[in-house]
């Protein structure tokens, strides 16, 4: 098609934006739609037909109203809940969806100790214990269930000034050694947490490997694009935020917003035509 894709990015709240940046870097010729869902957030605590009914009723306004040629559920609780029925309603369209990064990490370990930083949902979720014992059966797992990260990350998105205690004890769990051995990998199994990872970093007690998932949900998305919208020019994304209730965005996440647009901007390289 001759015209730029458009690219629908819907996760419960402000964490999709770390996916949203890695796919204007990989597609800065797209337009994109962002949309939080701050009537449910957060999802985590919420019983599993909850979140179904709350993103398919979300997904049946946006998908109406914007018309777009992929979406990406930027969010871990809602992809392993409810893709399969999304593709079902709308199989006309590409889903793309997000789940924790352990194979990467498993593969990645030299310790074979690595921890999974979820929400206690993701956590509890069988299909998380799934991926382990097909993917990091030689590892040891720390599985560690996040009450607050999510809420920090957002606040910090608004504005919002965040204790380094408050960081430090959510991802204190994580950090495990025994027998000379130590934790070497992360997977930052919900997308809120890499907002926060500059704190992750130094906060942490030794160095790790922090696996965020955004680069490959990127990847993921330009492929189930590329026959379709082949990348043919440079162009700055077109950007649109939007939260589900329809309220405003308050002034201190608009900025938050403008820096992010500016800075994907001028992350985003020229490459080949497709």
């Amino acid at each position: 098609m001759n015209r730029s894709p458009k690219i629908l990015v819907f996760d419960s709240g402000l964490g999709g934006l770390t996916v949203f940046r890695a796919l204007a870097a990989q597609r800065p010729d797209a337009d994109y739609v962002y949309a939080a869902d701050d009537l449910g957030f957060p999802y985590g605590p919420k019983a599993e037909d909850e979140v179904t009914a709350l993103v398919l009723a979300a997904m049946e306004r946006l998908i109406a109203d914007r018309a777009p040629d992929c979406v990406v559920i930027a969010c871990n609780t809602a992809s392993t809940l409810v893709l399969p029925h999304l593709r079902s309603r709308w199989p006309e369209i590409p889903f793309v969806g997000t789940v924790p990064a352990i194979k990467p990490a498993a593969e990645a370990s030299q310790s074979r100790l690595i921890s999974v930083l979820a929400t206690p949902g993701t956590v509890a979720r069988d299909y998380t214990r799934d991926l382990i014992g097909k993917f990091a059966g030689h590892c040891e797992v720390t599985l560690v269930g996040s009450q607050k990260l999510a809420g920090l990350a957002e606040a910090y998105m608004q504005g919002e000034s965040v204790a380094d205690g408050d960081v430090t004890a959510e991802i204190a769990p994580c950090f495990v050694g025994h027998d000379g051995r130590h934790t070497d990998s992360v997977v930052l199994a919900c997308t809120h947490y890499p907002l926060l990872l500059d704190s992750f970093k130094r906060l942490a007690p030794w160095s790790v490997r922090w696996i965020d998932p955004a680069p490959a949900i990127a990847r993921r998305a330009d492929h189930v694009l590329s026959e379709r919208f082949p990348f043919h020019e440079i162009r700055d994304a077109g950007f649109d935020f939007i939260f589900t209730s329809g309220a405003a965005p308050e002034p201190r996440l608009l900025k938050t917003l403008d820096v992010l647009r500016r800075s994907v901007a001028r992350a985003a390289r020229p490459r080949a035509s497709a």
